[in-house]
């Protein structure tokens, strides 16, 4: 059984019809899904797919991107706080830096990060990262205010390099449909590099659909594909991948 660890469920695109998109993950053989929550909107949907899911638990972790900072980072916080505290969270994210598109200014970004740290070391609950051009500052301010190996590189797509040093913070990565691309080739090495029990899948629906998909909306039951190509570069049978990569979100996000 597949887990799709990065999720966005309460998107508009997918929120419409969030019953059907959980039962073709169920009859893919998904047995859970992780919902990622990034504004009000998107937690108030969450929790209400969490508690109505008749076809596969859906779990959550919510945060402001780094995008969305400057624009409605400080009000949601509070929300993410009293969920936080709540328990209704399996993990605080995605929080991160990108400066590949930089919506919101470095500053801002980086002190929303840090927040997002002191929160989840605070509630004992792991972080999932989104980095992106931003590595540097990534790992600085980790390594100032998060020594904690409970940490997620979501949807990667650095160097080998950068892959190594997420490794060697005890983080792991997760892959999505983007290695299934035939461009892909680095990406396609760090995930041979990876040891598997480091390796997370997911779909980050709606978006970056895998290769036979390309140009739909993405969902959850798509996870598999990205699967396939994992236990190919891997040298693995697809049945492995499942279970490692089930073994290791259940492992971080304590579910």
């Amino acid at each position: 059984m597949f887990i799709d660890s990065h999720a966005h469920l309460g998107d508009d695109s997918l929120f419409s019809e969030w019953k059907e998109i959980l039962e073709r993950a169920r009859l893919a053989k998904l047995d859970a899904v992780v919902n990622i929550c990034t504004d009000s909107k998107t937690l108030e949907r969450g929790l209400l797919i969490q508690k109505s899911s008749p076809a596969i638990p859906v779990y959550l972790a919510a945060a402001t991107t780094p995008h969305d900072v400057e624009k409605e980072g400080d009000a949601f916080f509070k929300e993410v706080v009293e969920a936080a505290s709540q328990k209704k969270l399996v993990a605080i994210g995605e929080t991160g830096l990108d400066y590949h598109y930089e919506h919101s200014p470095k500053d801002i970004q980086k002190k929303h990060l840090i927040n997002y740290f002191h929160l989840a070391k605070k509630n004992d609950l792991p972080v999932i990262f989104h980095c992106r051009d931003a590595f540097s500052d990534l790992f600085e301010i980790a390594d100032s205010e998060y020594k904690s190996p409970r940490a997620l590189l979501h949807c990667f797509t650095g160097t080998l390099e950068e892959a190594k040093q997420v490794l060697d913070r005890g983080w792991s990565i997760s892959f999505s449909g983007i290695i299934t691309f035939k461009k892909s080739i680095e990406l396609k090495e760090v995930v041979k590099y990876a040891p598997i029990d480091r390796v997370f899948i997911e779909t980050d629906a709606p978006y970056l659909a895998p290769q036979t998909k390309r140009g739909l909306r993405n969902e959850p039951s798509f996870v598999v594909e990205t699967a396939e190509v994992v236990a190919a570069l891997k040298g693995i049978s697809l049945e492995q991948v499942a279970e490692q990569t089930s073994k290791n979100v259940r492992s971080l996000f304590s579910f």
